[in-house]
């Protein structure tokens, strides 16, 4: 069993800008956490660095409660599974997955026990004395995660590793990855994904980074929080924006009244107000905000009088959803999300309701305007 620390971790490659920066991170005991966040914010460095297969800049890594700085790789107890399947060709199935085990010269049958143990949790018994081309690419994947299952370690390292499969397949893997997170004992699991849906459907907390120039202004960490969290409370646009699918919906907007626990806002394009839960307290009268709203709360066909009126510009049919693009005077269509079956056409003029309590305000810098307290008010008042 093994916990993962970072302290002021920090990786640069000479005098580039840090890769990552400032990261503070606790994961636990038997932790399936999942590193999430666009190309190029740092995930697949900060899970080598885990591994021992990059070198910290600054900071400290311990695992456990021993420092790993300087602790070589193979000595860390971690197994890691690469996004390609990294198995040698010309060996079995079983020969795979008991390398290792021979290198480290375990008797035999300990290694025999070991693969046997491990194939029959990833249903791999009937295709042990196969080679990987002659599996799938589901199978090959389960192979190498069946290499670092024999190994027994305190940590599971994955990078990426349903991105090479079909969609199908990636359904299907996913499953039996959280699965076998419940049979790893007290193992930890860091899993890198750039797909929401696998980080939400997976990971007990999920750490979302940053990229860019976000990471030299808030560090790399943008939010650490469960699924769910992150979804409802979000800290920033970044975070609201990257979470949720479709993405969240953002317009431009003016703050024309401040009470308590409710902010009026107006869209200047279309002068329409809208009434969110928010506490108030960093917001003024006359300051421009952004106000937020997801596709699924927006409600088709609700006369409330906090809402939008829009023109349906693209209607996308999925079966059992529907997703409406709407006209949004001087920016990007905003997206509904209805049900399957509902009649809607290009070219019709739509009524949306927003609930107070399901808008997000985001001030000029991209910070999330406090909800919680706000929302927790109107709650208690109906």
């Amino acid at each position: 069993m093994a916990s993962i620390t970072l302290h002021a971790a920090q990786k640069s490659y000479g005098d580039a800008a840090p890769v990552i920066r400032d990261v503070d991170l606790a994961i636990g005991e038997h932790e399936f956490c999942v590193f999430l966040g666009p190309s190029g914010c740092g995930k697949s460095t900060l899970l080598r660095v885990i591994a021992g297969l990059e070198d910290l800049s600054s900071g400290e890594l311990l695992i456990g409660d021993k420092r790993m700085n300087d602790v070589p790789s193979a000595q860390r107890s971690v197994a890691m599974v690469f996004q390609s399947y990294a198995l040698f060709p010309h060996m079995t199935v079983y020969e795979n997955m008991s390398f290792g085990l021979t290198l480290a010269k375990l008797p035999k049958a300990e290694i025999e026990q070991k693969v046997r143990e491990a194939a029959r949790v990833l249903q791999l018994e009937e295709l042990l004395q196969r080679k990987p081309k002659e599996l799938s690419g589901g199978q090959r994947q389960r192979v190498a995660i069946g290499r670092a299952i024999v190994r027994r370690p305190g940590v599971f390292l994955f990078d990426e590793p349903l991105s090479n499969l079909d969609a199908t397949l990636r359904s299907q893997t996913r499953i039996e990855i959280a699965r076998l997170h419940r049979q790893f004992e007290q193992a930890s699991v860091v899993y890198v994904t750039h797909d929401q849906v696998e980080a939400m459907t997976l990971a007990d907390r999920i750490v979302l980074l940053h990229a860019g120039a976000d990471t030299a202004r808030f560090g790399s960490i943008a939010q650490i929080g469960t699924p769910m969290e992150l979804y409802q409370h979000p800290k920033n646009r970044f975070v609201a924006g990257f979470i949720g699918s479709p993405r969240m919906n953002f317009i431009p907007a003016l703050v024309m009244h401040v009470d308590d626990g409710q902010v009026t806002v107006r869209l200047p394009d279309t002068n329409e107000r809208i009434v969110v839960a928010a506490s108030g307290a960093n917001v003024q009268p006359g300051q421009t905000v952004t106000l937020g709203v997801r596709p699924e709360h927006m409600d088709i066909g609700d006369s409330n009088a906090n809402g939008i009126t829009r023109e349906v510009v693209l209607v996308e049919r999925l079966g059992e959803q529907t997703y409406v693009h709407l006209e949004q005077p001087g920016g990007q269509p905003l997206v509904a999300k209805a049900p399957g079956n509902a009649q809607i056409n290009r070219g019709d003029l739509l009524r949306f309701g927003i609930a107070a309590g399901s808008a997000y305000l985001f001030d000029e810098n991209g910070m999330a305007l406090d909800r919680h307290h706000a929302t927790a008010q109107l709650a208690a008042a109906a």
